[in-house]
């Protein structure tokens, strides 16, 4: 039960003051970070709500398919269409609307926002349409528990008395059902660290509590006992987040699921009706994850905790109580009958190796329940085991075990046992495996040793110390026979991995795991028989035929349990259930299911789908080969009923596969969430048959009306029309929890109902998302809903902040301080855009630029720039070209959904290119190019619109007064960036940063006492030497790099370099591939030519070095003869001038492209 400690002043009339007093809904983002000056905020956030409400007035974000009179139906394919008008349809998982919409939610959906952002930009039509999921048991269990709290304690609780809200501080119990169904951070769980004082905790016992933590109003919170209250209150609510989001979604097309709506009903009804048909929807007796306390299956959305969770089949073996250990022979005495038959009941998921079993294991620590199961037949398991098998009828009445007794494991040891099929026919004995647990099978292992290294390790450990485990060594050593034969460990697997592993003891959990693994996998796979009736056949074959004769003869049947705990949201533990029901035939045929359709969906994950990761395809392979028959109705909660069962709804993992499709044409057929209000096609519900889903959804041929409908044909083709434009679905985001089950079924449902074209053609997954490098949780105060995150930092530095967290499968991080610095960081680059815009100072060349600077009172230097059509110079050509390597850098970040990435190229880089233009050109007294200036503005405005387009639609509107919304303008168009231009500005780069690195090396030294070649303090002169060609020695290696190319192996070459020279060869070799891997021509580099003009460019940084170096009065450039002991002063117009001789030292180190230089005081 959660729970925070109670103040000292804690006040006692009720539980409605307690707990509002300890449960602040603010309380739940107290540690996050705290705005103090949010002038600049709120500036940005003026603009942002007044564009979000421009666009949803022109409706933006409304678009449609080609009308009927722009590309007439009878005769335009859906090929022609997408051809002529290129489409884009994005969706995020639909969220559960039992609250508000937390960051998390922002995360996954910004990944589909911000493709179809881009999608636009790219000049398609986008779709990015958003419905309400309100299917299932999470709301209608909390309007449950509020009918039954209401009728407790009064309409607005009054009446429920502080003392039973709490509690001793050390106490503990089990949360109530909580209200945030996507949300991992748990709202419920209220811990804090205890203060000195606290004696009593408040506990979250009542759904009222938790209502009163989401902020609801206590007097409005009996709205909620109706369930149908919850679907009317939480989706304006997405609607608002989601707006001041700045999301691009299309609100014409929402809708709930549900009956709630009868378009979507009827939609779902469908679907349900041709899966049967189709014989993908079986009825039997199904394991089940099932909750004793609800009555009914408790499926994925159904669970406070274990969601994924299956259940496990097991064969259980009967084994036979032939003695008793003298300890459990006195503690049962009298408590079973006399000639009772007792069976230990070890579940195996091998019962092919039954063969070999030489003993039995129990936890000597462990409690087992002896329970009767028929007048004269009991079983000895642990409780747990025995709750589950009640729910298979396995015991006469359903959920009852009648327990006669109990022992401790400790208290069999010894006990002799009939093992069914062993060759030790005489029987074998219990043992002690202190491994064994209670939360996993029975709680009774049988050991087969030849297969099983866990078996073997501890039977191994029992024969060494089998006085210290009090048991009788010929107990333990019996015969170890060969059973499976298996290519790569022999006749004995499990003491083959033992030996290979180094495997010590028990004990050594982690390297017994991995050699379980590998047993498993090649006994099952690569196993023959050589033991029993089946020698001679595959493993695969032969598990099947021995289970069924053991079961034949009495000696084991089957038993099923969930593979992990499962907890319901009505805070039930849940079992395994044998359950008539109906379900999805999904699994292959190895696991009862349809091989054929299993194929179908794993043939496309490894064929046409895009799913951006190696990890995602591989965790969708790994769901197919264990996902198996799947319950698709339940008896409680919201939904649409079963067509041909009205006693069980459709649950909520089953009505909501291939929704999207519904999104096509959502909005002609409803105009409002509920489908109250009929659409503009005058279509009402009922006309809505399953000939006409047939029909708009592309299951009958276009021109195929032969069926009975009172809808007309323009209607009919209108609908078709939408349908096949929009589908089948670019892209789908979701979490990856959700591969396990809604994105697989996605896949299966759609390879069941549509054509193979009309499947989905790509599924980005990402991880979780952490809030400050912490787990998202309100009990700790570090959680953020969207509307607290665009409250605090307005909607274009969330985004930002968002796209920053990361791109992956791993779990992404929200860092608050990245959305509080691009707060500044936008402000100001709108401000300057402005200045450069509305306040340029145009003048004709660099000598006006400085009288201007020098003379006039100027607010802002880079407002001063050279006209538009001036002659360029070479810190313009750069500045140009590195846009041009951005953009286009950009756009395949974009295309591949890497945001971070987008964002660092698209926006980071692409500042700092514009600084080092600023710098540069201001340093060397030019002032910026006026035309240059406008380029970067309006470059920088679109290459950020898919993730920032408030900002981007104020410069594009109001700066640059461009006729149109940026939300409709294209990606540009950039010509190829030049490696010449490039490598200069590399050049450039590291050649300012190593002479300036060298001045502060001789500060270092001074600062240390030590002495300097120079002092930094006083006026100095600066000479780069340049070389004019290679060292002799680097001719080999380019000779090398020529004949290797284009295929270099560094790592081959280094082994070819003599040692003599390796320390200057390799850095050589790996600056040309550098350059070769950057673009450059291979002539040129390989030819030894540069491929930009040093000098030159050397001679463009010297009035920015003498500006940047302090002290700094002559710059010298001196051109170097091979050999690096003569050379020729460079003038400043490129001439030649004085004669140099005996030139120092570090002119020699000098190479094309990598000067070197010498500093003095002159």
């Amino acid at each position: 039960m959660a729970e925070v400690p109670a103040p000292q002043s804690l006040p006692v009339r009720n539980a409605v003051q307690a707990t509002l007093q300890v449960l602040d809904p603010n309380d739940s983002s107290k540690n996050t970070l705290k705005l103090e000056n949010t002038e600049k905020r709120d500036t940005l956030v003026e603009a942002e709500k007044r564009f979000q409400k421009q666009w949803q007035e022109n409706g933006v974000f409304q678009p449609d398919a080609p009308s009927l009179e722009e590309m007439p139906f009878e005769t335009t394919t859906r090929e022609q269409m997408h051809e002529k008008h290129p489409k884009f349809f994005g969706t995020f998982a639909y969220p559960y609307m039992n609250g508000t919409l937390h960051a998390g939610h922002s995360f996954t959906s910004s990944k589909a926002e911000f493709t179809a952002g881009f999608a636009r930009m790219q000049g398609k039509r986008t779709l990015f349409p958003l419905g309400y999921h309100v299917t299932g048991m999470p709301i209608k269990a909390c309007a449950d528990k509020l009918v039954r709290e209401i009728e407790m304690f009064g309409p607005t609780f009054e009446n429920c008395p502080v003392e039973d809200i709490l509690e001793d501080a050390d106490a503990g119990g089990i949360p109530p059902a909580p209200t945030q169904a996507e949300t991992k951070t748990d709202l419920s769980k209220f811990k804090a660290k205890k203060g000195k004082a606290a004696a009593k905790n408040v506990k979250t016992k009542y759904q009222f509590q938790i209502m009163l933590a989401l902020g609801i109003p206590v007097e409005e919170i009996q709205k909620f006992a109706d369930p149908y209250y919850w679907i009317k209150f939480f989706p304006p609510l997405a609607v608002r987040d989601l707006t001041s989001f700045g999301a691009r979604i299309d609100w014409r097309r929402q809708f709930v699921t549900t009956d709630a709506n009868p378009y979507y009903d009827s939609f779902v009804q469908w679907q349900m009706r041709r899966l049967k048909e189709m014989d993908k929807i079986k009825f039997g007796k199904r394991y089940t994850i099932y909750s004793p306390k609800d009555g009914q299956a408790c499926l994925d959305h159904d669970r406070q905790s274990g969601e994924g969770v299956t259940v496990q089949e097991y064969t259980a073996l009967k084994l036979k109580v032939k003695e008793w250990a003298e300890p459990a022979k006195k503690i049962l005495e009298g408590k079973l009958p006399e000639g009772a038959n007792v069976y230990f009941i070890p579940a195996t998921l091998r019962p092919e190796t039954m063969y070999g079993q030489t003993c039995c294991f129990v936890g000597p620590h462990l409690k087992y329940g002896i329970f009767k199961v028929h007048d004269n037949e009991y079983f000895v398991c642990s409780e747990r085991a025995a709750r589950n098998m009640s729910y298979q009828g396995i015991f006469p009445e359903w959920g009852v075990y009648p327990k006669v007794a109990e022992i401790e494991g400790k208290d069999a040891i010894g006990t002799l046992v009939n093992a069914p099929m062993s060759v030790h026919s005489e029987g074998v004995r219990i043992l002690p495996m202190e491994t064994v647990k209670d939360t996993k099978g029975t709680a009774v292992v049988t050991c087969v040793p030849s297969d099983s290294p866990d078996d073997y390790a501890t039977v191994i450990d029992l024969a060494k110390k089998a006085e210290y485990y009090g048991i009788q060594k010929e107990w333990v050593e019996k015969e170890i026979i060969p059973i499976i034969d298996t290519p790569t460990y022999g006749q004995f697997t499990a003491q083959k991995l033992v030996e290979e592993l180094k495997i010590q003891s028990p004990k050594d959990t982690k390297k017994l795991e991995e050699a379980k693994e590998k047993a498993y996998k090649e006994g099952y796979y690569k196993g023959t028989m050589v033991c029993g009736d089946f020698k001679g056949k595959p493993v695969v074959e032969a598990k099947v035929l021995v289970r069924n004769q053991l079961e034949k003869a009495g000696d084991a049947f089957n038993y099923g349990e969930p593979d992990g705990l499962v907890i319901s949201r009505s805070s039930d533990v849940c079992v395994a259930a044998l359950l008539d029901q109906w379900y999805m035939n999904y699994g292959t045929e190895e696991n009862g299911g349809e091989g054929a359709w299993a194929k179908q969906v794993l043939d496309h994950i490894n064929g046409d789908l895009e799913l951006y990761y190696p990890e995602a395809k591989h965790a969708f392979v790994q769901v197919i080969n264990w996902l198996s028959h799947w319950a698709c109705a339940r008896s409680y909660g919201l939904g649409t009923k079963l067509p041909w069962d009205k006693s069980v709804m459709v649950e909520s993992l089953s009505d909501s596969t291939i929704y999207q499709a519904y999104y096509t044409f959502a909005h002609l057929l409803h105009k409002d969430l509920f489908g109250k209000e009929v659409g503009p096609l005058g279509i009402k519900p009922e006309q809505m048959t399953d000939d006409v889903w047939d029909y708009v959804f592309d299951r009958r041929e276009r021109n195929d009306l032969g069926f009975e409908t009172t809808i007309d044909k323009k209607a009919l083709q209108t609908l078709r029309r939408q349908f096949d434009y929009w589908y089948p679905l670019d892209l789908r985001t979701s979490g990856k929890d959700l591969i396990q089950n809604h994105l697989t079924f996605n896949l299966y449902i759609h390879a069941a109902l549509f054509k193979h074209y009309n499947w989905p053609r790509s599924m980005r997954v990402n991880g979780h998302l952490m809030l400050n490098g912490e787990k998202m949780s309100k009990s700790t105060g570090n959680f953020l809903t969207i509307e607290q995150a665009v409250g605090k930092f307005g909607a274009d530095a969330t985004r930002i902040a968002l796209a920053d967290s990361g791109d992956g499968i791993e779990d992404a991080n929200f860092e608050e301080s990245v959305a509080n610095s691009n707060i500044l960081k936008l402000f100001e680059l709108r401000k300057w855009c402005e200045e450069m815009i509305k306040e340029a100072r145009i003048v004709k060349d660099g000598e006006e630029f400085k009288h201007v600077r020098d003379n006039e009172r100027i607010k802002n230097p880079d407002t001063i720039q050279r006209k538009s059509g001036s002659p360029r110079l070479l810190w313009d050509e750069m500045f140009d070209n590195e846009m041009n390597s951005l953009v286009a850098e950009t756009k395949v970040h974009y295309e591949k959904t890497m945001f971070k990435l987008a964002l660092k190229s698209g926006y980071y880089d692409f500042m700092a290119a514009r600084d080092f233009y600023r710098e540069a050109t201001k340093a060397a007294g030019l002032g910026m190019h006026e035309d240059l200036v406008k380029r970067y503005i309006e470059l920088q405005t679109l290459l950020i619109t898919p993730i920032a387009p408030h900002w981007a639609e104020y410069i594009w509107m109001e700066v640059l007064k461009k006729p149109e919304t940026v939300q409709n303008a294209l990606y540009p168009e950039v010509p190829v960036a030049k490696p010449g231009l490039t490598a200069a500005r590399d050049y450039v780069r590291t050649t300012s940063s190593n002479i300036t690195s060298a001045e502060g090396q001789q500060v270092k030294r001074l600062a240390k006492g030590k002495a300097a070649l120079f002092d930094p303090a006083k006026d100095k002169k600066i000479t780069i030497f340049a070389a004019s060609a290679y060292p002799a020695w680097q001719t080999k290696y380019i000779d090398m790099l020529r004949k290797d190319y284009p295929n270099i192996d560094i790592k081959a070459l280094s082994k070819s370099i003599d040692k003599a020279e390796s320390k200057k060869a390799m850095p050589f070799i790996n600056n040309l591939k550098r350059r070769l891997d950057n673009g450059e021509s291979a002539d040129v580099v390989l030819d030894r030519k540069l491929a930009f003009d040093e000098l030159a460019t050397l001679r463009a940084m010297v009035p920015g070095l003498k500006q940047t170096i302090r002290h700094c009065v002559q710059v010298e450039i001196v051109s170097v003869d091979e050999g690096g002991k003569t050379g020729v002063v460079v003038n400043e117009d490129g001439t030649q001038g004085e004669k140099r001789s005996e030139l120092p030292g570090t002119a020699a180190s000098a190479e094309p492209g990598s000067p070197s230089f010498a500093y003095e005081n002159v």
